[in-house]
């Protein structure tokens, strides 16, 4: 936010949890923005998720990789067009594992160069692309449809939300809300990789006037762990 008095700190919300505000410069941003509305054009475009008991989330998203459904995995939009999945691209990949390097290395570089090993062979593949508009919002819920345990890697475009974290064994207390704006990181892998997360809250018109963005965007990026992942 342009003339903040002290700049936002690194934070570690929770074991193996970390918020770093800013870590996206604005040339970066407007970058990712292209990219989201490129893949977010048909086929295996942009779309409405519906539940398994009727209902829609309110956040539409794209996915890249492999599509994500609840609660699945497929190699093609099976709830919508049927197109197959959009590729996962290479620059992403690079993107999460400097992510996770970046926020876990400081306090934890053991735990971080055992994240790095690990990616040697469990590569990114998979990107969650979800756009929130003024009214969006996303329920407590778990990343849990992954074989794998590497962390999640979120990345923020646009407008300010609450990012709600929680624990790994409930979606009520205790829980962390965290203020995320446009080119803020939030790594979280380790203990924290099951815990409860949401959005309960996007503040419209607060997105950077440059970026040229209405809404909220964030990029989600994971390790799948299935056999022919890559």
């Amino acid at each position: 936010m342009d003339g903040e008095l002290f700049p936002r700190e690194r934070l570690q919300v929770a074991p193996g949890a970390v918020h770093l505000p800013d870590w996206l410069d604005p040339a970066d941003q407007r970058e990712l923005l292209r990219s989201c509305r490129q893949w977010a054009l048909p086929p295996a475009g942009l779309r409405t998720v519906r539940t398994p008991g009727g209902g829609t989330m309110t956040a539409r998203q794209v996915c890249l990789g492999w599509h994500w459904y609840p609660y699945a995995y497929a190699r093609t939009v099976a709830d919508g067009d049927g197109a197959p999945v959009k590729p996962f691209p290479k620059s992403l990949g690079e993107l999460g594992r400097r992510a996770v390097a970046d926020a876990l290395g400081p306090e934890a570089q053991a735990e971080a160069q055992a994240q790095m090993e690990m990616q040697e062979t469990q590569a990114y593949d998979i990107a969650l692309i979800n756009f929130y508009d003024g009214d969006a919002r996303m329920g407590m819920h778990r990343d849990a449809d992954e074989r794998s345990d590497a962390p999640v890697v979120s990345l923020s475009l646009g407008d300010t939300c609450v990012f709600r974290f929680g624990n790994t064994e409930t979606r009520t207390r205790p829980w962390t809300d965290v203020e995320l704006r446009s080119g803020d990181l939030f790594v979280f892998g380790g203990p924290s990789r099951r815990a409860y997360h949401g959005v309960p809250r996007v503040l419209p018109g607060t997105a950077p006037a440059a970026l040229g963005l209405t809404g909220r965007l964030n990029v989600t990026l994971r390790v799948s762990g299935f056999p022919d992942a890559g």
